[in-house]
């Protein structure tokens, strides 16, 4: 059976595309995109501004707009534009975030790689998480997440309602929550990663001994 690559996530707001985008387009798309991951890594997500990023990339400010519409059609973008990245990594990736380790590896990876997208675009996944409960649990991106976790607990064997170890995994990774650990608590990503790794092994860990 043909495996196809994930469809992108997220809201259908001006500059996710769509399926009948011309390929130019939607290269030049992903081109503004890069340039706007780059301007969030450099300076933080206050410096994403329209005018910014049309400098960064090198075109005129009503290319940007005409691209995204307003400041808030593109941070969803640039969320869906992180978001496909990160899944197009975990689901067709090398291992041992990909296929081809063990579930239990792929889960600490998994983990180790949501932190550092975090550490580097984290105001624009604590935005998207600040909206209603009902809303963030049950968007795409979120169950593309939940999804792939509860898949490789189910492929290590792990006893339990594997929806809830899921969701209790995943907490840990909140983007709320690991800022907080990072700013204010003083912790490093390797740190947070570490616990993650602790409590990976030993949820899903203990089927395989």
């Amino acid at each position: 059976m043909r495996v196809h690559p994930p469809r992108p996530v997220g809201p259908v707001l001006p500059g996710t595309g769509e399926p009948a985008e011309r390929a130019d387009a939607a290269r030049n798309r992903r081109r503004l995109l890069d340039a706007a991951q780059e301007l969030v890594r450099d300076h933080g997500v206050d410096a994403l501004t329209m005018d910014a990023l049309a400098k960064r990339a090198g075109v005129g400010k009503g290319t940007v707009f005409r691209r995204f519409g307003n400041r808030t059609g593109l941070m969803y973008a640039l969320l869906d534009h992180s978001e496909t990245q990160a899944q197009q990594a975990f689901i067709f990736g090398p291992p041992p975030l990909g296929p081809g380790a063990p579930p239990v590896e792929r889960l600490v990876a998994f983990g180790r790689a949501r932190l550092l997208d975090l550490e580097v675009a984290g105001e624009l996944h604590r935005a998207a998480e600040l909206g209603s409960s009902e809303d963030h649990f049950s968007s795409r991106p979120y169950l593309v997440l939940k999804t792939h976790v509860t898949m490789l607990l189910r492929d290590a064997g792990t006893p339990g309602d594997l929806g809830l170890l899921a969701d209790s995994l995943l907490a840990g990774l909140g983007a709320a929550l690991v800022l907080h650990q990072l700013r204010a608590q003083g912790y490093t990503r390797e740190q947070i990663g570490d616990s993650w790794e602790a409590l990976v092994r030993r949820v899903a860990g203990r089927a395989e001994q």
